[in-house]
């Protein structure tokens, strides 16, 4: 019996506040971990107009803005579907890696399964805070993402623009993955 392809997709995404269903998915970004030229990235109009200014602030993106022109959710989660599963082909298991995964994860969950009935992901969400605590023994104070490129020295760094933080995570994936190697 051989072992399917594990297809490891960083993902990150952009939110107008805290939780899914009350505010809204804004953009997603998302790459091949190991091979970040095969991206994805959408901005989505928004759900509502729920929004935490902090958040917003962070993103630099503007709810009305994004009504005139994102994606609509069930056209920008069936684009973002139909990509990953092209990455992973008829045999290949999705796994989703993200930075603080739990956060990201819920929103693209919650997305995929309001809009388009299902998540491709599955249960599969990667941690990389999770996996470096595990890499390194560090205590979760040391996972932050300074931090953790103090230690690692990555080439890339975060910028809040969804792909961008896709690519950085992707990197940050992989550099942890080779300590524990």
């Amino acid at each position: 019996m051989t072992n399917p392809c594990e297809v490891f997709i960083s993902v990150d995404v952009e939110t107008a506040g805290p939780i899914p269903g009350e505010f809204s998915l804004l953009s997603i970004g998302a790459c091949d971990a190991y091979d970040d030229r095969r991206s994805f990235s959408v901005e989505l109009k928004p759900i509502n107009l729920n929004a935490d200014a902090k958040a917003l602030e962070v993103t630099g993106l503007s709810l009305q803005e994004l009504a005139e022109r994102g994606e609509t959710p069930e056209a920008a989660m069936a684009a973002f579907g139909a990509w990953a599963q092209g990455l992973a082909g008829e045999d290949g298991i999705l796994v989703f890696v993200g930075f603080n995964a739990p956060f990201d994860w819920a929103f693209i969950n919650y997305y995929f399964h309001r809009y388009t009935g299902a998540n491709p992901f599955g249960f599969t969400a990667l941690d990389i805070k999770a996996l470096y605590m595990g890499a390194t023994g560090s205590s979760w104070a040391d996972t932050r993402s300074s931090k953790i490129a103090k230690h690692l020295n990555p080439a890339l760094r975060g910028d809040h623009d969804a792909l961008h933080d896709a690519r950085y995570q992707a990197e940050l994936f992989r550099l942890v993955r080779a300590l524990g190697r």
